[in-house]
């Protein structure tokens, strides 16, 4: 039986089976669990994928999980630059160690049902759980299916769970204290209208840095916004407007999408950027290297992330490692084309297209 025959048998393209046999996103569980069965039913062995044989082996097969919604985790998860990024370097970590990388994502609406039947379907040594949007209860109910667990990207103090995520209160701290040394004192903040423990100490950190010098973010100048929006959007512009010209003269944004989006946003309303705001982001994907200008924003070190958290995996599998760790990765700030010295701001409403 060839690859055709597979996907002839299941209804579906031979590029849905080969999605299916490696683990990798992009078709719905139910469809993968289809291919699946029909695989096994016929003891069809595609040698080039991924260490297929092993994969039914259950051997050195490691899975990488999302819980998907619709606040942060979207359904194309896999298509977020951010997690993009860091899905391949796990990916490579992975296959330098001689392990298979096996993608599943389940919607947190029924997380339980679904969980329980990943393991029975392809049961793997270790499981890498990107922990962004889920709650310490949700953490708590995996870890006890899995002990050889990973979470990636939050991190909950009192869970006896292992977490690697980056230092998002450092991050932002080194934001706000870029922003405050090019004299900026009146400064807004553009937060996602979705939290989560990253948006949380973001905010932290950014705070801490503005009571430094005794100042705060006023509410006139406090925005909420959709996460994973990287169009302009109206209900930032609109309160914008009502500022009748009184801007702050910097915005930081708890991430890039954001920053991307504000950046197109006062675009549209003729307002100048660095001329007449500054515009700080977080996370430093590819993106922001794109937008015009380029995006002054935090670098998260997600190839440190991914090499940590398939080492723990492994020591977990593979050595019976039973101390757990909480790791934060250090930020650093890469300063672009978006940020200026206040000094050199001449806040004026510039129409659209002049």
């Amino acid at each position: 039986m060839k690859m055709e025959d597979i996907a002839r048998i299941a209804g579906v393209s031979k590029s849905a089976v080969s999605l299916a046999l490696s683990g990798k996103p992009g078709i719905s569980e139910e469809t993968r669990a289809k291919i699946v069965k029909i695989v096994k039913e016929s003891g069809y062995v595609p040698r080039p994928m991924v260490k297929a044989e092993k994969m039914y082996g259950l051997t050195n097969t490691l899975r990488f999980v999302a819980c998907t919604n619709s606040g942060i985790v979207l359904e194309q998860y896999y298509k977020q630059p951010f997690f993009m990024e860091l899905i391949h370097d796990i990916e490579e970590q992975s296959r330098l160690r001689g392990y298979s990388l096996f993608f599943s994502s389940i919607s947190t609406d029924d997380l339980e049902e679904a969980f329980a039947n990943l393991e029975q379907e392809h049961e793997s040594s270790g499981m890498i759980l990107l922990g962004t949007n889920l709650t310490q209860e949700q953490i708590r109910f995996i870890a006890k299916k899995q002990p050889n667990l990973v979470v990636l990207d939050t991190c909950y103090d009192t869970l006896n769970v292992n977490f690697i995520v980056m230092n998002n209160v450092m991050g932002a701290y080194q934001a706000g204290r870029y922003l405050l040394d090019l004299g900026h004192r009146r400064i807004g903040y553009v937060q996602s209208n979705s939290r989560m423990y990253n948006f949380d100490a973001r905010m932290r950190g950014f705070m801490q840095a503005l009571e430094e010098e005794q100042l705060t973010v006023d509410e006139p100048v406090s925005f909420s916004v959709s996460p994973t929006a990287i169009t302009s959007q109206e209900e930032f512009k609109h309160k914008w407007s009502k500022l009748n010209g009184n801007w702050p003269t910097a915005l930081f944004c708890e991430c890039d999408y954001i920053a991307i989006s504000v950046i197109k946003s006062l675009t549209e309303l003729g307002i100048r950027i660095p001329e007449d705001i500054s515009i700080v982001g977080f996370d430093n994907i590819q993106e922001s290297t794109i937008i015009a200008p380029e995006l002054t924003t935090v670098h998260v070190e997600k190839g440190k992330i991914a090499e940590m958290a398939v080492t723990k995996l492994l020591d977990l599998a593979e050595n019976g490692d039973s101390v757990k760790i909480k790791s934060l990765i250090d930020t650093q700030l890469v300063i672009r084309k978006s940020c200026k010295p206040v000094s050199s701001h001449v806040p004026a409403l510039h129409p659209a297209g002049e």
